[in-house]
Protein backbone atom coordinates (compact mmCIF):
# COMPACT_ATOMS: atom_id res chain seq x y z
CA UNK A 1 0.00 0.00 0.00
CA UNK A 2 1.45 3.35 -1.08
CA UNK A 3 0.40 6.28 1.11
CA UNK A 4 0.44 10.01 0.37
CA UNK A 5 -0.14 12.67 3.03
CA UNK A 6 -1.24 16.10 1.79
CA UNK A 7 -0.95 19.26 3.91
CA UNK A 8 -2.05 22.81 3.04
CA UNK A 9 1.23 24.67 3.49
CA UNK A 10 4.36 24.25 5.57
CA UNK A 11 5.60 27.58 6.92
CA UNK A 12 5.52 27.32 10.72
CA UNK A 13 5.12 24.50 13.23
CA UNK A 14 1.73 25.12 14.85
CA UNK A 15 -1.39 23.10 15.70
CA UNK A 16 -2.10 21.67 12.24
CA UNK A 17 1.55 20.73 11.82
CA UNK A 18 1.48 18.86 15.14
CA UNK A 19 -1.31 16.72 13.68
CA UNK A 20 0.79 16.17 10.57
CA UNK A 21 3.79 15.17 12.69
CA UNK A 22 1.71 12.53 14.49
CA UNK A 23 0.39 11.20 11.17
CA UNK A 24 3.96 10.82 9.94
CA UNK A 25 4.81 8.90 13.12
CA UNK A 26 2.03 6.44 12.30
CA UNK A 27 2.99 6.18 8.61
CA UNK A 28 6.69 7.12 8.41
CA UNK A 29 7.07 5.79 4.86
CA UNK A 30 4.30 8.00 3.46
CA UNK A 31 5.22 10.63 0.87
CA UNK A 32 4.44 14.23 1.81
CA UNK A 33 2.80 16.84 -0.45
CA UNK A 34 2.05 20.52 0.18
CA UNK A 35 1.30 23.75 -1.69
CA UNK A 36 4.55 25.22 -0.35
CA UNK A 37 7.26 24.05 2.03
CA UNK A 38 9.43 26.65 3.77
CA UNK A 39 9.84 24.96 7.15
CA UNK A 40 12.99 25.73 9.08
CA UNK A 41 15.44 22.92 9.77
CA UNK A 42 14.47 23.05 13.45
CA UNK A 43 10.75 22.68 12.73
CA UNK A 44 11.38 19.99 10.12
CA UNK A 45 12.83 17.73 12.81
CA UNK A 46 9.26 17.26 14.09
CA UNK A 47 8.39 15.76 10.69
CA UNK A 48 11.29 13.34 10.79
CA UNK A 49 13.23 15.55 8.37
CA UNK A 50 10.73 14.84 5.61
CA UNK A 51 10.37 17.39 2.78
CA UNK A 52 7.19 17.88 0.79
CA UNK A 53 6.65 17.73 -2.92
CA UNK A 54 5.31 21.22 -3.64
CA UNK A 55 3.37 23.11 -6.32
CA UNK A 56 4.29 25.96 -8.69
CA UNK A 57 3.41 28.45 -5.93
CA UNK A 58 6.67 27.45 -4.20
CA UNK A 59 8.57 29.29 -6.97
CA UNK A 60 6.46 32.46 -7.13
CA UNK A 61 7.82 35.80 -5.80
CA UNK A 62 7.66 36.24 -2.01
CA UNK A 63 5.88 32.89 -1.61
CA UNK A 64 7.67 32.35 1.70
CA UNK A 65 6.28 35.47 3.41
CA UNK A 66 3.21 36.45 1.36
CA UNK A 67 1.79 33.04 0.52
CA UNK A 68 -1.72 34.06 1.65
CA UNK A 69 -1.82 36.43 -1.32
CA UNK A 70 -1.74 33.38 -3.59
CA UNK A 71 -4.88 31.83 -2.08
CA UNK A 72 -6.90 32.29 -5.32
CA UNK A 73 -4.28 30.14 -7.13
CA UNK A 74 -4.18 27.38 -4.53
CA UNK A 75 -7.18 25.36 -5.78
CA UNK A 76 -5.54 25.03 -9.18
CA UNK A 77 -2.14 24.36 -7.59
CA UNK A 78 -3.36 21.55 -5.33
CA UNK A 79 -5.11 19.88 -8.27
CA UNK A 80 -1.79 19.70 -10.18
CA UNK A 81 -0.25 17.33 -7.62
CA UNK A 82 -0.08 13.89 -9.24
CA UNK A 83 -1.23 11.31 -6.67
CA UNK A 84 -2.31 8.69 -9.20
CA UNK A 85 0.31 6.21 -8.00
CA UNK A 86 -0.99 6.03 -4.43
CA UNK A 87 -3.52 3.66 -2.88
CA UNK A 88 -4.34 5.75 0.21
CA UNK A 89 -4.43 9.55 0.40
CA UNK A 90 -4.62 11.26 3.80
CA UNK A 91 -5.19 15.02 3.69
CA UNK A 92 -4.68 17.36 6.64
CA UNK A 93 -6.82 20.30 5.61
CA UNK A 94 -7.94 23.72 6.83
CA UNK A 95 -7.86 25.28 3.36
CA UNK A 96 -7.21 23.39 0.11
CA UNK A 97 -5.47 20.07 0.88
CA UNK A 98 -8.68 18.05 0.67
CA UNK A 99 -9.10 19.20 -2.97
CA UNK A 100 -6.45 16.88 -4.43
CA UNK A 101 -7.65 14.81 -7.38
CA UNK A 102 -8.19 11.11 -6.66
CA UNK A 103 -9.63 8.18 -8.60
CA UNK A 104 -12.24 5.50 -7.87
CA UNK A 105 -9.61 2.94 -6.86
CA UNK A 106 -8.04 5.24 -4.29
CA UNK A 107 -9.21 5.82 -0.72
CA UNK A 108 -9.14 9.49 0.36
CA UNK A 109 -9.54 10.24 4.08
CA UNK A 110 -9.47 13.91 5.06
CA UNK A 111 -8.65 15.13 8.56
CA UNK A 112 -10.35 18.54 8.60
CA UNK A 113 -9.19 21.22 11.02
CA UNK A 114 -11.95 23.39 9.54
CA UNK A 115 -13.59 24.08 6.20
CA UNK A 116 -12.02 27.29 4.82
CA UNK A 117 -13.02 29.62 7.66
CA UNK A 118 -12.85 32.92 5.79
CA UNK A 119 -14.93 31.55 2.92
CA UNK A 120 -17.76 30.17 5.04
CA UNK A 121 -19.27 31.40 8.32
CA UNK A 122 -16.34 33.68 9.20
CA UNK A 123 -16.34 35.57 5.88
CA UNK A 124 -17.88 38.74 7.30
CA UNK A 125 -15.53 38.75 10.30
CA UNK A 126 -12.56 38.33 7.93
CA UNK A 127 -13.71 41.23 5.75
CA UNK A 128 -14.14 43.48 8.81
CA UNK A 129 -10.71 42.65 10.20
CA UNK A 130 -9.10 43.17 6.78
CA UNK A 131 -10.93 46.51 6.36
CA UNK A 132 -12.62 45.20 3.20
CA UNK A 133 -16.23 46.15 3.89
CA UNK A 134 -16.57 48.56 0.96
CA UNK A 135 -14.92 49.62 -2.29
CA UNK A 136 -13.41 47.81 -5.26
CA UNK A 137 -11.07 45.67 -3.15
CA UNK A 138 -14.07 44.50 -1.12
CA UNK A 139 -15.91 43.43 -4.26
CA UNK A 140 -12.87 41.54 -5.55
CA UNK A 141 -12.38 39.83 -2.17
CA UNK A 142 -16.03 38.76 -2.06
CA UNK A 143 -15.79 37.33 -5.59
CA UNK A 144 -12.69 35.34 -4.65
CA UNK A 145 -14.28 34.01 -1.47
CA UNK A 146 -17.42 33.06 -3.42
CA UNK A 147 -15.27 31.10 -5.87
CA UNK A 148 -13.36 29.44 -2.99
CA UNK A 149 -16.65 28.47 -1.35
CA UNK A 150 -17.99 26.81 -4.52
CA UNK A 151 -14.69 25.01 -5.11
CA UNK A 152 -14.51 23.86 -1.48
CA UNK A 153 -18.01 22.41 -1.61
CA UNK A 154 -17.48 20.73 -4.97
CA UNK A 155 -14.23 19.03 -3.95
CA UNK A 156 -15.87 17.56 -0.83
CA UNK A 157 -17.31 14.93 -3.18
CA UNK A 158 -13.79 13.61 -3.78
CA UNK A 159 -13.34 12.70 -0.10
CA UNK A 160 -14.41 9.21 0.95
CA UNK A 161 -14.28 9.79 4.72
CA UNK A 162 -14.14 12.96 6.80
CA UNK A 163 -12.51 13.19 10.22
CA UNK A 164 -13.22 16.36 12.22
CA UNK A 165 -10.97 17.66 14.97
CA UNK A 166 -13.95 18.42 17.26
CA UNK A 167 -17.72 18.16 17.39
CA UNK A 168 -17.77 21.90 16.67
CA UNK A 169 -15.93 21.37 13.38
CA UNK A 170 -18.10 18.34 12.67
CA UNK A 171 -21.11 20.67 12.68
CA UNK A 172 -19.26 23.08 10.40
CA UNK A 173 -18.49 20.21 7.98
CA UNK A 174 -22.15 19.23 7.97
CA UNK A 175 -23.16 22.84 7.24
CA UNK A 176 -20.64 23.33 4.44
CA UNK A 177 -20.56 19.90 2.77
CA UNK A 178 -23.67 18.09 4.07
CA UNK A 179 -21.41 15.17 4.98
CA UNK A 180 -21.01 13.27 8.26
CA UNK A 181 -17.65 13.09 9.99
CA UNK A 182 -15.95 11.17 12.77
CA UNK A 183 -14.41 13.15 15.62
CA UNK A 184 -10.78 12.39 16.47
CA UNK A 185 -9.38 15.09 18.71
CA UNK A 186 -5.91 16.37 17.71
CA UNK A 187 -2.82 15.32 19.66
CA UNK A 188 -1.62 17.40 22.59
CA UNK A 189 1.89 16.86 23.97
CA UNK A 190 0.73 16.34 27.54
CA UNK A 191 4.07 14.69 28.41
CA UNK A 192 5.83 18.00 27.76
CA UNK A 193 3.78 19.77 30.46
CA UNK A 194 4.24 18.62 34.04
CA UNK A 195 1.66 18.77 36.82
CA UNK A 196 2.26 21.48 39.41
CA UNK A 197 -0.13 21.81 42.32
CA UNK A 198 1.33 24.93 43.95
CA UNK A 199 0.33 28.08 42.07
CA UNK A 200 1.47 31.69 42.13
CA UNK A 201 -0.76 34.76 42.19
CA UNK A 202 -0.91 35.67 38.49
CA UNK A 203 -3.02 34.83 35.45
CA UNK A 204 -1.56 33.86 32.09
CA UNK A 205 -2.55 34.05 28.46
CA UNK A 206 -0.27 32.79 25.69
CA UNK A 207 -1.13 33.00 21.99
CA UNK A 208 -0.48 34.78 18.72
CA UNK A 209 -1.69 38.38 18.79
CA UNK A 210 -4.08 38.22 15.85
CA UNK A 211 -7.54 39.83 15.87
CA UNK A 212 -9.74 36.81 16.58
CA UNK A 213 -7.68 35.89 19.66
CA UNK A 214 -8.97 39.09 21.40
CA UNK A 215 -5.75 39.66 23.35
CA UNK A 216 -6.25 43.47 23.67
CA UNK A 217 -9.66 42.80 25.23
CA UNK A 218 -8.04 40.59 27.88
CA UNK A 219 -5.33 43.18 28.55
CA UNK A 220 -7.94 45.91 28.91
CA UNK A 221 -10.03 43.80 31.30
CA UNK A 222 -7.10 43.10 33.64
CA UNK A 223 -5.86 46.70 33.44
CA UNK A 224 -9.20 47.66 34.97
CA UNK A 225 -8.58 45.17 37.82
CA UNK A 226 -5.37 46.55 39.37
CA UNK A 227 -5.42 44.01 42.21
CA UNK A 228 -4.96 41.16 39.71
CA UNK A 229 -1.85 40.42 37.66
CA UNK A 230 -1.80 39.19 34.04
CA UNK A 231 1.21 37.93 32.11
CA UNK A 232 0.90 37.84 28.31
CA UNK A 233 3.19 35.63 26.19
CA UNK A 234 3.09 36.00 22.42
CA UNK A 235 3.57 38.50 19.64
CA UNK A 236 1.80 39.62 16.49
CA UNK A 237 0.03 42.49 14.74
CA UNK A 238 -2.17 43.27 17.77
CA UNK A 239 0.81 44.05 20.03
CA UNK A 240 0.48 47.84 19.62
CA UNK A 241 -3.20 47.69 20.61
CA UNK A 242 -2.19 45.73 23.70
CA UNK A 243 0.42 48.32 24.64
CA UNK A 244 -2.14 51.10 24.23
CA UNK A 245 -4.47 49.62 26.88
CA UNK A 246 -1.84 47.98 29.11
CA UNK A 247 -1.87 48.85 32.80
CA UNK A 248 1.02 48.44 35.29
CA UNK A 249 -0.41 45.11 36.49
CA UNK A 250 -0.12 43.57 33.00
CA UNK A 251 3.22 42.28 31.67
CA UNK A 252 3.65 41.89 27.90
CA UNK A 253 6.52 39.42 27.49
CA UNK A 254 6.34 39.01 23.71
CA UNK A 255 7.55 35.79 22.10
CA UNK A 256 9.17 33.37 24.55
CA UNK A 257 10.81 29.96 24.37
CA UNK A 258 8.88 26.80 25.12
CA UNK A 259 10.67 26.46 28.45
CA UNK A 260 9.52 29.92 29.57
CA UNK A 261 5.97 29.23 28.38
CA UNK A 262 5.83 25.92 30.25
CA UNK A 263 7.16 27.46 33.46
CA UNK A 264 4.47 30.15 33.41
CA UNK A 265 1.71 27.66 32.56
CA UNK A 266 2.72 25.52 35.51
CA UNK A 267 2.80 28.44 37.96
CA UNK A 268 -0.25 30.42 36.80
CA UNK A 269 -3.33 30.66 38.99
CA UNK A 270 -5.48 30.46 35.86
CA UNK A 271 -5.12 30.45 32.08
CA UNK A 272 -7.22 33.06 30.24
CA UNK A 273 -8.53 32.33 26.75
CA UNK A 274 -10.80 34.50 24.60
CA UNK A 275 -10.81 32.96 21.10
CA UNK A 276 -13.46 30.90 19.38
CA UNK A 277 -11.16 28.08 18.32
CA UNK A 278 -11.79 24.97 16.27
CA UNK A 279 -10.20 22.93 19.06
CA UNK A 280 -7.74 25.05 21.06
CA UNK A 281 -4.55 23.32 22.14
CA UNK A 282 -3.26 25.83 24.70
CA UNK A 283 -6.18 25.41 27.16
CA UNK A 284 -5.45 21.66 27.16
CA UNK A 285 -1.73 22.30 27.72
CA UNK A 286 -2.62 24.54 30.67
CA UNK A 287 -4.80 21.83 32.18
CA UNK A 288 -1.95 19.35 31.70
CA UNK A 289 0.01 21.60 34.07
CA UNK A 290 -2.85 21.47 36.58
CA UNK A 291 -3.92 25.02 35.73
CA UNK A 292 -7.66 25.74 35.37
CA UNK A 293 -8.96 27.80 32.45
CA UNK A 294 -11.16 30.88 32.07
CA UNK A 295 -12.41 30.48 28.48
CA UNK A 296 -14.82 31.98 25.98
CA UNK A 297 -17.69 29.49 25.85
CA UNK A 298 -17.86 28.77 22.13
CA UNK A 299 -15.99 26.43 19.82
CA UNK A 300 -13.69 23.61 20.81
CA UNK A 301 -13.10 24.73 24.41
CA UNK A 302 -16.60 23.54 25.28
CA UNK A 303 -15.29 20.03 24.58
CA UNK A 304 -11.90 20.34 26.31
CA UNK A 305 -12.78 22.29 29.48
CA UNK A 306 -15.28 21.21 32.13
CA UNK A 307 -17.38 24.14 33.28
CA UNK A 308 -18.88 24.82 36.70
CA UNK A 309 -21.93 22.68 35.89
CA UNK A 310 -19.62 19.64 36.08
CA UNK A 311 -19.02 17.88 39.41
CA UNK A 312 -15.26 18.16 38.78
CA UNK A 313 -14.81 21.45 36.93
CA UNK A 314 -11.56 22.48 35.25
CA UNK A 315 -12.56 26.01 34.32
CA UNK A 316 -15.09 28.80 33.95
CA UNK A 317 -16.85 29.89 30.75
CA UNK A 318 -18.01 33.34 29.71
CA UNK A 319 -20.22 33.90 26.69
CA UNK A 320 -19.40 37.34 25.30
CA UNK A 321 -16.00 38.56 24.08
CA UNK A 322 -16.21 41.74 26.15
CA UNK A 323 -14.34 43.32 29.05
CA UNK A 324 -17.44 43.12 31.26
CA UNK A 325 -18.01 39.41 30.57
CA UNK A 326 -14.39 38.50 31.22
CA UNK A 327 -14.28 40.59 34.40
CA UNK A 328 -17.36 38.79 35.72
CA UNK A 329 -15.80 35.42 34.80
CA UNK A 330 -12.63 36.24 36.76
CA UNK A 331 -14.75 37.16 39.80
CA UNK A 332 -16.66 33.89 39.47
CA UNK A 333 -13.41 31.96 39.06
CA UNK A 334 -12.02 33.40 42.30
CA UNK A 335 -15.24 32.85 44.24
CA UNK A 336 -15.27 29.19 43.14
CA UNK A 337 -11.53 28.60 43.56
CA UNK A 338 -12.02 25.78 46.07
CA UNK A 339 -13.75 23.68 43.39
CA UNK A 340 -10.69 23.48 41.13
CA UNK A 341 -8.20 20.70 41.62
CA UNK A 342 -4.87 20.57 39.78
CA UNK A 343 -4.92 16.77 39.45
CA UNK A 344 -8.45 16.85 38.00
CA UNK A 345 -7.27 19.37 35.40
CA UNK A 346 -4.36 17.08 34.51
CA UNK A 347 -6.61 14.02 34.22
CA UNK A 348 -8.95 15.89 31.91
CA UNK A 349 -6.04 16.90 29.65
CA UNK A 350 -4.69 13.36 29.37
CA UNK A 351 -7.65 12.23 27.26
CA UNK A 352 -6.21 14.38 24.45
CA UNK A 353 -2.70 12.88 24.58
CA UNK A 354 -0.66 12.00 21.47
CA UNK A 355 -0.85 8.24 22.03
CA UNK A 356 -4.66 8.43 22.04
CA UNK A 357 -4.65 10.31 18.72
CA UNK A 358 -2.25 7.85 17.11
CA UNK A 359 -4.28 4.85 18.28
CA UNK A 360 -7.64 6.25 17.13
CA UNK A 361 -6.27 7.51 13.83
CA UNK A 362 -4.59 4.23 12.99
CA UNK A 363 -7.69 2.20 13.87
CA UNK A 364 -9.97 4.45 11.82
CA UNK A 365 -7.79 4.37 8.71
CA UNK A 366 -7.16 0.61 8.90
CA UNK A 367 -10.86 -0.10 9.32
CA UNK A 368 -11.84 2.07 6.35
CA UNK A 369 -9.06 0.56 4.25
CA UNK A 370 -10.20 -2.96 5.01
CA UNK A 371 -13.81 -2.04 4.23
CA UNK A 372 -12.74 -0.51 0.93
CA UNK A 373 -10.76 -3.62 -0.05
CA UNK A 374 -13.72 -5.79 0.89
CA UNK A 375 -15.99 -3.62 -1.25
CA UNK A 376 -13.59 -3.90 -4.20
CA UNK A 377 -13.64 -7.69 -3.91
CA UNK A 378 -17.44 -7.77 -4.07
CA UNK A 379 -17.41 -5.38 -7.03
CA UNK A 380 -15.08 -7.72 -8.90
CA UNK A 381 -17.16 -10.81 -8.05
CA UNK A 382 -20.77 -9.84 -7.21
CA UNK A 383 -21.85 -13.49 -6.81
CA UNK A 384 -19.71 -14.01 -3.71
CA UNK A 385 -21.83 -15.67 -1.06
CA UNK A 386 -22.29 -14.48 2.51
CA UNK A 387 -20.35 -17.50 3.71
CA UNK A 388 -17.24 -16.08 2.06
CA UNK A 389 -17.53 -12.72 3.80
CA UNK A 390 -15.71 -13.70 7.00
CA UNK A 391 -12.82 -15.27 5.12
CA UNK A 392 -12.57 -12.28 2.81
CA UNK A 393 -12.56 -9.76 5.68
CA UNK A 394 -9.90 -11.77 7.52
CA UNK A 395 -7.77 -11.78 4.37
CA UNK A 396 -8.22 -8.05 3.91
CA UNK A 397 -7.11 -7.37 7.46
CA UNK A 398 -3.82 -9.13 6.75
CA UNK A 399 -3.05 -6.87 3.77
Amino acid sequence: MKIAIVHDWLVTYAGAEKVLASMLKIWPDADLFSVIDFLSDEDRKHLGGKRATTTFIQRLPKARTRYQKYLPLMPMAIEQLDLSGYDLILSSSHAVAKGVLTGPNQLHISYVHSPIRYAWDLQHQYLREANLLAGLKSKVARMILHYMRMWDQRTAAGVDEFISNSQFIGRRIDKAYRRPSTVIYPPVDTTGFNLQTEKQDFYLTAQRMVPYKKVPMMVEAFSAMPDKRLIVIGDGPEMEKCRAVCGPNVTLMGYQSFEVLREHMQNARGFVFAAEEDFGISPVEAQACGTPVIAFGRGGTLETVRGLNDDNPTGVFYYQQTVAALTAAIETFESQASRFNARTCRENALQFAEKRFEREMRQFVEQRWNEARLGDAFDCNPVLGLADTGLLLAAAQKL
